[in-house]
């Protein structure tokens, strides 16, 4: 696992190891093991290094036989044993025993189509010496990041946005403010800024399954920069098919997870996996265990302030039945005080809390393991998140007039709730809301964090038209939740749930590999018949089938338990932290938010009366994150960062 970063400057000045070392220097958590250089006049590479695979060997950037070809690449290829097979027999040299070099090889040969054939995550940068071109890919999934910023003097581009802003030239300006009132209304509503773009005006992400080149011609006064090009696409998910049995799907689902297991067991350091007593991480150990010769180590976390979201029992019943070598984390309420890390570490505002035990969960088990499974992706393949059952519910419900509906939600709306995870008003109210609006928009209130009403109090003026998923939406799916399953795929995994996966675990220098997310797996898992996907009220029925002899039946039919705090109950114990960062001088001379709207959801949660966890924390990481990036002079972490 790596950090990478690079610059072309167009006007011919030359690269210097000064420049990428300021750049380099701020992915240093990204890769603690080492750094790397390649500089070629007024083209330059850097890294850091992560060990995991041919630790004493694999020093990027790694070259082709001649050198002109030049790899700087964060993740890892699971295939490269068989890739690194197939180019031996064709006349190729491997200079060591990694993964990486395995790219730079292919690529003499296929060009950008090697991309095609590597079996991982990874984003890499490519200097093809003999076209003076530069490839830049993410895997299909968007597992590992990649930013850019270009004008008409400087192309840049890293892991992180923070390595971007220590080149001198590119500015440090905020996107939600002036004219373009939409970018606020979009991290309002869906709590990260959705790709392609970021918080920085200039500043763009590389999107998942993507590649784009850039060409210097000559002196490089005359560049060529190529509009970013999909090389994958998920297929079509399978419609309904009545007449389908999980049993003619089972072996080959499960051989298709086996396979994905053990691809990701190869490692030169310690190991060990995430496990929350779920499904997904459950059955990630399970087969763990029967594919390692090794004790497996697992790992979960568990919070003081509210039961209904400590899931810490389960997994230790889920490592006593498969045997691993389990420990168990439980920790106070800290989310104010580590408020300025993630900030700093995510770059931009990003409302998930479920970052603080993501991060803190991953740092712990850094002192044991340097790489970690998880059991990421297990709901987008499998529809297993609540929200798809609650719009199959609203399909059978659509007999009901709207008006109905949203005087349910007004009645509900008058009830104290609670800031338990299972909280039955606070449920019932976002169900009755959404379900009283048209299919789309319905699924879009139940996932966003202000709602259209709210939005418009709060952020008076912005253009809430362009708000929706159906930019994401496949039109060729037939079924329509399995519209919402795939579009799920392309904005909340990317852009919420891998976004949050790698920053966090990157705090703490540990690799997280996500089974789930093998394209192959995932080209399997497509041609399932929905139906058996989600049956009824069953939710990722023909995973359940899959995991029968692996785990126990009650950890197989355990009710769907998302990853989170209890932050809610945290804020209400102490508010007034909160209150000093939100309404403070500075947050309102910003003039972004209308503050009468952010003083009353203040009160209103501190009182009981409403839960706004997810509101009032997505406001706090947006001042923030103002705070650090835009006011502040940027020149290193937060005083309680490690890093």
């Amino acid at each position: 696992m790596c950090g990478i970063c690079g610059v072309i400057h167009f006007d011919g000045k030359p690269v210097t190891r000064e420049l990428l070392a300021r750049m380099n220097d701020r992915l240093r958590h990204r890769g603690p093991d080492g750094e790397g250089y390649f500089i070629d006049g007024n083209v330059g590479l850097a890294m850091r290094r992560l060990k995991i695979i041919d630790i004493a060997g694999s020093d990027q950037p790694l070259y082709n036989e001649d050198g002109s070809v030049a790899l700087i690449f964060n993740g890892e290829i699971y295939n490269y044993h068989e890739l690194r097979r197939e180019l031996e027999a064709r006349g190729h040299r491997f200079k060591t025993d990694g993964d990486g070099e395995t790219i730079a090889h292919l690529y003499e040969d296929y060009d950008a189509e090697a991309l095609k054939r590597l079996r991982g995550m990874f984003a890499l940068a490519l200097w093809d010496g003999r076209r003076r071109s530069l490839l830049l890919a993410r895997d299909r999934f968007g597992q590992k990041p990649l930013y850019f910023y270009e004008d008409s003097k400087v192309f840049v581009f890293a892991s992180e946005i923070k390595a971007i802003l220590a080149h001198p030239a590119v500015p440090r300006v905020s996107r939600f403010n002036g004219e373009d009132r939409r970018a606020l209304a979009a991290y309002l509503s869906f709590g990260y800024v959705p790709a392609a773009r970021t918080a920085f005006r200039g500043i763009d992400m590389l999107e998942p399954a993507t590649a784009m080149r850039v060409e210097v011609l000559g002196n490089g006064s005359n560049p060529y920069i190529g509009e970013p090009y999909a090389y994958w696409d998920l297929p079509t998910l399978a419609p309904p098919d009545l007449s389908a049995k999980a049993g003619s799907y089972v072996r080959d689902l499960r051989e298709q997870l086996e396979e994905a297991v053990k691809l990701r067991l190869v490692s030169d350091v310690p190991l060990g996996a995430f496990l929350s007593g779920g499904l997904d991480s459950s059955l990630i150990v399970a087969l763990m265990r029967r594919h390692s010769n090794a004790a497996v180590k697992t790992f979960s976390i568990g919070f003081q302030g509210d039961d209904s979201f400590d899931e810490t029992p389960q997994a230790e019943k889920v490592a006593r039945h498969l045997d691993t070598e389990h420990t168990a984390f439980r920790v106070k309420p800290e989310a104010m005080s580590l408020l300025s890390e993630l900030v700093w570490h995510h770059d931009q505002p990003f409302a998930d809390s479920s970052a603080i035990p993501t991060y803190l969960v991953s740092k712990l088990t850094r002192e044991q393991v340097t790489v970690a499974l998880t059991g990421d992706g297990g709901d987008e393949l499998f529809a297993g998140y609540e929200r798809f059952y609650a719009a199959e519910l609203m399909q059978k419900l659509r007999f009901m007039p709207a008006p109905i509906l949203r005087g349910a939600a007004g009645l509900l709306r008058r009830l104290p709730e609670g800031t338990g995870y299972y909280d039955l008003v606070k449920r019932a109210r976002r169900f009755a809301r959404a379900a009283s609006q048209g299919f789309e928009d319905a699924y879009f209130d139940l996932v966003r964090v202000f709602d259209a009403e709210l939005l418009a109090e709060i952020c008076p003026g912005a253009d809430q038209d362009r708000l929706s998923i159906n930019s994401y939406m496949d039109l060729s799916q037939p079924h329509p939740v399995a519209k919402l399953v795939k579009a799920n795929m392309w904005s909340y995994l990317p852009d919420g749930l891998l976004i949050k996966a790698d920053r966090c675990s990157m705090m703490a220098s540990l690799e997280a590999r996500a089974p789930f997310l093998d394209h192959e797996l995932a080209e399997y898992a497509a041609t399932i018949p929905f139906n058996l996907k989600l049956k009824g009220t069953r939710s990722k029925h023909i995973l359940k089938e899959a995991a029968r002899g692996l785990l126990p039946d009650e950890i197989i039919e355990r009710k769907k338990h998302g990853f989170g705090v209890p932050l809610g109950a945290w804020l209400r114990q102490d508010i007034e932290p909160v209150r000093d960062i939100l309404l403070s001088r500075r947050a309102r001379e910003r003039g972004l938010l209308e503050m009468s709207i952010v003083e009353r959801l203040i009160a209103e949660h501190e009182s009981g009366g409403r839960d706004h966890n997810r509101q009032l924390w997505a406001l706090l990481t947006l001042e923030e994150w103002h705070r650090v990036f835009v006011d502040g002079a940027l020149v290193q972490a937060p005083s309680n960062s490690p890093h």
